[in-house]
C-alpha cells in the first residue's frame, strides 16, 4: 500500500490572505536558500504587496479549477513552505503538476515528504485527480528522496524544462499515478 494511502495529521492546508506577513517573511528569510531552486523573482516578489498579489492570483485560480495553493505546516501549525498543485488540466487526463518548498531552517524534519503525502490525498481524494507530475532539477536529490518516499516514480528527463535561476536548466520528471481498484 503507497505511503500516501494513510492519512496523518494534515501537513497542509488553504493559503490564505492571512498568510501574507509570514510568507512575506520566509520568503525574504530564505530568499538565498531559494533562488538556486526557483525562478529568478523580481525583487516585489519579497515584498507584502508581492505576497499578496501571488496569493490573490493563487487564489483566483483556485475558484477557477486549476490550481490548489496550499501552506506546509509544522506540527504546531506554524507556516513552513508552500505546495501547490498547479496546471490542473480536467477531461480525460485528470492531471496536474506539483511544486513546493520548505525554509531552509525545517528542511530535514520531514516536513516536506509529510506535505507531499498529505496534498496527493487530496489529489487523489477530494480532487478526483488521475496523476501527479512533479519535476526536479537534476542535482536535488532531496526533492527527488521527498517525491520517491511518496510513491512518485521517475519517468525521463526534460532538457531545457524550466527557466530556474536565470537559466534554462534540465529537469527529472516524476510521476504518480492514482492506484485503480482491483
Amino acid at each position: 500500500m503507497p505511503a500516501w494511502h494513510h492519512r496523518w495529521v494534515s501537513a497542509t492546508r488553504l493559503v490564505t490572505l492571512g498568510d501574507v506577513p509570514v510568507l512575506t517573511e520566509l520568503v525574504r528569510a530564505n530568499r538565498d536558500f531559494l533562488a538556486p531552486w526557483e525562478p529568478a523573482r523580481d525583487e516585489s516578489y519579497f515584498t507584502a504587496a508581492g505576497q499578496r498579489a501571488v496569493i490573490r492570483d493563487a487564489l483566483a485560480r483556485r475558484e477557477q479549477g486549476s490550481v490548489l495553493p496550499h501552506v506546509i505546516i509544522d506540527e504546531s501549525g506554524r507556516v513552513a513552505g508552500r505546495i501547490t498543485l498547479n496546471d490542473i488540466i480536467r477531461g480525460p487526463f485528470q492531471s496536474c503538476h506539483l511544486g513546493y518548498w520548505v525554509s531552509a531552517s525545517d528542511n530535514g524534519r520531514g516536513l516536506a515528504t509529510s506535505a507531499v503525502r498529505d496534498i496527493i490525498v487530496v489529489a487523489f481524494g477530494e480532487l478526483g485527480l488521475h496523476r501527479i507530475q512533479a519535476a526536479t532539477l537534476l542535482h536535488n536529490l532531496r526533492s527527488q528522496r521527498v517525491l520517491e518516499r511518496n510513491g512518485f516514480v521517475r519517468f525521463g528527463v526534460a532538457p531545457a524544462y524550466l527557466n530556474i535561476a536565470g537559466k534554462w536548466q534540465d529537469h527529472a520528471l516524476y510521476q504518480v499515478v492514482k492506484p485503480t481498484p482491483a
